[in-house]
């Protein structure tokens, strides 16, 4: 199998199998109870929590552990129920969704940016923000491509960023970035599906969204996932160990624009939906158009001969409408319906795309021969 869906899921790293194994037989404890079990619990959660500290540049009691991004995401909007939430039409629909339900008609006080796009990979320009209380540099120009420049200060209004995809791809600091909040997965670096994390900063409000505890310091209610939680951890200590940003930016950033460069040379009608030049996106996703050829009968003709790939979002499966954040890049909904996500793991080889562009140009040219489209 040439597995090409990683910004779906990626698969889970060795070490993480054999390290969630051993917690589940060593760590099986409440890691809430007083006793020795639950204590060694909790240590392994507590490991994890500094693990991701370390990578983000946070402190450790600045993050807390969630079931996922999805969550992470409703519950910063949640904290800020009532409030004007400014957003990208970009965003994951966790963020979209999420701020219709807890829409309010005041100024706004939230401003949502996740800083890569999920189905593209490109990093998204955030609004301009003077972060001069809180810290001078930033690590990222950040500016608005889709609305007015914006200019607040720490006092009126905070940033959350959805770093989902970004983790491990990447260096991060979130206090260089001025983030008051940020969203992670374990299962975007090899970690298990199930486990995420939100990084809140020092003195910022938080409404937690799951109510019924007092784990995370009151912050999110429910029996710690100790199992999970020492899985993500397993994934982070790869990430830092490997450094494996540098093997994306070196490695895998030439598979992918391999490839990229391979489609449009090779197949008529493809054009790309990913800006691959240097540091506009993310190493490891391209997202491509082929006109006249419909991206869900690509992708399931690529399934048949052991390739792996989506056609947008994993969490829009399903959804007949063309992709919004295709849609807000591009405005043709052709495209939209066109178009299909390769995302690269640290597992991709040249191979892989061997295999890919063995195949691909010939299913195309046959759904483009049997469409009433013009290319």
């Amino acid at each position: 199998m040439t597995y090409l869906d990683h910004a779906a899921t990626s698969p889970l790293l060795p070490e993480v199998i054999k390290a969630m194994h051993r917690a589940e037989k060593s760590f099986f404890a409440n890691a809430s109870a007083l006793h020795t079990p639950g204590h060694l619990a909790m240590n392994q959660i507590e490991h994890t929590r500094s693990l991701l500290a370390q990578l983000i540049g946070a402190e450790p009691e600045e993050i807390i552990f969630t079931s996922g991004a999805s969550e992470s995401n409703n519950t910063v909007i949640r904290t800020f129920e009532g409030c004007k939430i400014e957003t990208s039409p970009m965003e994951h629909h966790s963020i979209i969704e999420a701020a219709k339900v807890y829409k309010g008609t005041k100024m706004p006080k939230l401003y949502s940016y996740m800083l890569a796009n999920n189905e593209t990979g490109e990093f998204l320009k955030f609004p301009k923000i003077d972060r001069r209380p809180y810290d001078d540099s930033v690590l990222f120009e950040i500016k608005n491509d889709w609305g007015k420049p914006l200019v607040t200060d720490r006092r009126k209004a905070y940033l959350h960023s959805d770093l989902t995809q970004v983790l491990g791809k990447v260096p991060l600091d979130v206090h260089r970035m001025g983030l008051d909040y940020a969203t992670f997965s374990a299962h975007k670096i090899g970690g298990p599906v199930g486990v995420g994390a939100l990084y809140v900063r020092k003195g910022v409000p938080l409404k937690p969204f799951m109510i019924g505890g007092n784990q995370e310091n009151k912050r999110r209610g429910g029996t710690y996932n100790t199992v999970g939680i020492v899985g993500f951890g397993s994934a982070l200590e790869v990430v830092l160990r490997d450094r494996t940003w540098e093997k994306y930016d070196k490695d895998v950033r030439k598979l992918r624009d391999n490839l990229a460069k391979r489609i449009l040379k090779e197949i008529p009608g493809s054009s790309l939906n990913t800006d691959i030049s240097a540091d506009a996106s993310l190493p490891n996703i391209l997202n491509a158009s082929f006109r006249a050829a419909e991206g869900e009968s690509i992708q399931l003709y690529l399934d048949a001969e052991g390739i792996v790939v989506s056609t947008g979002s994993a969490c829009a499966a399903g959804d007949t409408k063309p992709s919004h954040v295709l849609m807000a890049k591009t405005g043709d909904a052709e495209v939209a319906h066109s178009s299909i996500r390769f995302s690269f793991g640290l597992q991709n080889t040249a191979d892989d795309v061997e295999h890919v562009m063995k195949v691909l140009p010939r299913i195309v040219d046959r759904l483009q021969q049997i469409s009433t489209i013009q290319y």
